[in-house]
């Protein structure tokens, strides 16, 4: 299978999670978005669902298909979630907000009573920091914020200086009104220290790192789609 087919895959073996009368998170990227577009195929078979997003994005992707989001202040805990990863490491500890919406997404996640990542086989991973780490930051006083930062990471003999994701040029703001800095880790040797440290650091509003939060990942590969567990 291609990349886009391993995508899809995992993404129609999501709907094995969903049951009629369900509230659902529907996540962020190229590999959620096929979950999204086969939501769209069911409810229109007559699926019933309640539908909150993670993002702007997926919102107008879901509407143009004809589907419903909910306002999540609106619905409450959510049964299940669906979402990407930029890497699936250990544990099922993860990286995510390559695309911009890790706030978004962790606040739908932890509003979830069941999280499943879906992801192709290049994104698991044995350690992860491969892929840069996504850090989002308050706009105001973002020096002094990303200096505080990047003395944290020292702590954790990481040496790359965070550095702020533009688009055309300009700053990259989320759709809260954030910025992204966006870490060369290498490796994360441990995510849960890193995780709560940056956290700790004023003007972070949140970091890339998902810990504890999935409950199981459907990996597709080249034979098909793997399930793994923590």
């Amino acid at each position: 299978m291609t990349v886009d087919e391993q995508k899809e895959a995992v993404g129609e073996a999501a709907l094995k999670y969903v049951k009629p009368g369900m509230k659902v998170g529907l996540g962020t990227g190229s590999t959620a978005a096929w979950f999204v577009k086969a939501i769209a195929r069911e409810v229109e078979a007559g699926l019933k669902l309640t539908l909150v997003s993670t993002s702007v994005q997926t919102t107008q992707l879901a509407e143009s298909l004809g589907l419903t989001i909910k306002d999540i202040n609106d619905v409450g805990t959510l049964d299940l979630c669906v979402d990407g990863a930029d890497e699936v490491g250990d544990g099922l500890a993860l990286i995510k907000g390559g695309g911009g919406a890790l706030l978004r997404e962790k606040l739908i996640w932890e509003q979830a009573r069941t999280c499943v990542v879906i992801a192709d086989a290049a994104k698991h991973v044995p350690v992860l920091g491969k892929f840069p780490l996504p850090i989002e930051v308050e706009p105001f006083a973002w020096k002094g914020t990303v200096n505080r930062i990047s003395d944290v990471l020292v702590e954790f003999d990481i040496d790359k200086l965070p550095i702020m994701r533009k688009k055309d040029g300009q700053p990259w703001i989320t759709d809260g009104g954030n910025l992204i800095f966006d870490v060369a880790c290498g490796r994360i040797e441990d995510p849960s220290g890193l995780g709560a440290a940056l956290k700790s650091v004023t003007g972070v509003v949140d970091h890339g790192l998902f810990l504890d939060l999935a409950e199981v990942a459907l990996i597709a590969t080249p034979d098909g789609v793997r399930i793994v567990e923590p």
